[in-house]
């Protein structure tokens, strides 16, 4: 294990450093952006609703921001309805990753730690879409809100348990003299 990988605490126990947290917080990410993604599409499935295709605009504008092609238009659309969602995954793997990284040292509760992800995860996918000019949130309605939240609530849940579970295991592995 790299000498980076844990930290005395002060209280005489170990933290993770920052590249354990780092390597955690992707994992939990995953986890958590799994689990979005999968309450999403349920709720696409349960209330026969079309997918939204605000990924595949955004990737739209990322490109003419860039001024990069993306073939012809047929070839494009394909690679908007893939890039799309890679957006998506992205954001919500580095959210968390983040947040596990700048929480190396604090480590709130899971509710504290799940409302924050949330709220972060929102901010940088409503952000993101808001300065590419694909949505605004200032014009959504309370049904809008909420239809958005409700998936984060499960990917900030997922993530902070999982993050949770990621530490606890460590320290159960240190205690068991187990190899760090």
């Amino acid at each position: 294990m790299s000498r980076h990988a844990t930290r005395r605490n002060g209280r005489g126990g170990h933290r993770q450093g920052p590249l354990s947290r780092l390597t955690d917080g992707l994992l939990a990410g995953a986890v958590g952006t799994l689990a979005r993604e999968l309450v999403s599409n349920l709720d696409v499935a349960v209330r026969a609703r079309p997918l939204s295709d605000t990924h595949q605009r955004a990737v739209r504008r990322l490109a003419e921001v860039a001024r990069l092609s993306l073939g012809p238009e047929e070839r494009a659309a394909d690679r908007r309805a893939g890039l799309g969602p890679v957006l998506g995954y992205v954001n919500g793997v580095l959210t968390v990753a983040l947040f596990a990284t700048v929480t190396t040292w604090w480590r709130p509760p899971v509710p504290v730690a799940a409302g924050i992800v949330a709220i972060g995860g929102m901010l940088v996918a409503d952000g993101q879409l808001a300065a590419l000019k694909v949505t605004n949130p200032r014009r959504w309605r309370a049904q809008d809100w909420f239809e958005d939240a409700v998936p984060y609530v499960a990917y900030s849940l997922t993530a902070a348990a999982t993050l949770n579970r990621l530490e606890t295991l460590r320290r159960a592995g240190r205690s068991a003299g187990r190899p760090r």
